[in-house]
């Protein structure tokens, strides 16, 4: 059985305001498999955590292929505690601009063996972030021209 590990994280320069994501997919040995890097328009914080988590998943699948991911383990660590909370079921999805994305991220799980969410401190979600702003960085600079 295969086993990933999944850093996500997303980020808005305002709130809502221009958004990014950044995913970084590694086998559990630490081997970086790849990384990925979108900007995703005007956004919440929020909504950019979970754009990113959606697009780690899809990512997955892809690298994987359809029949492999359906007996892979995924471990998808994030810095948003709401994220990982409404995903494990602690906290409720009240806002409606989330609702969607919550459904779109659940439905996308379906696809694999298990999906763990694990909170995990900023600090530790480093390359990630630096995928996020590395987005916003290149959007705001490419748009000066």
């Amino acid at each position: 059985m295969t086993k990933l590990l999944i850093s996500v994280d997303g980020g808005a320069r305002g709130n809502p305001g221009p958004a990014a994501v950044g995913v970084v997919i590694k086998f559990a040995d630490s081997k970086k498999i790849k990384e990925y890097k979108q900007c995703i328009g005007k956004a919440t914080n929020n909504e950019a955590e979970y754009q990113a988590a959606i697009l780690a998943l899809q990512k997955a699948k892809l690298l994987l292929g359809k029949k492999d991911a359906k007996l892979a383990f995924l471990e998808l660590r994030s810095d948003s505690q709401l994220l990982v909370e409404q995903v494990n079921g602690r906290y409720k999805v009240l806002n409606e601009r989330i609702q969607p994305l919550f459904l779109k991220l659940w439905n996308a799980k379906t696809d694999f063996k298990e999906v763990i969410f694990q909170l995990i401190p900023r600090e530790e979600n480093k390359e990630a972030d630096q995928l996020v702003n590395q987005a916003l960085d290149q959007k705001n600079s490419s748009s000066l021209f």
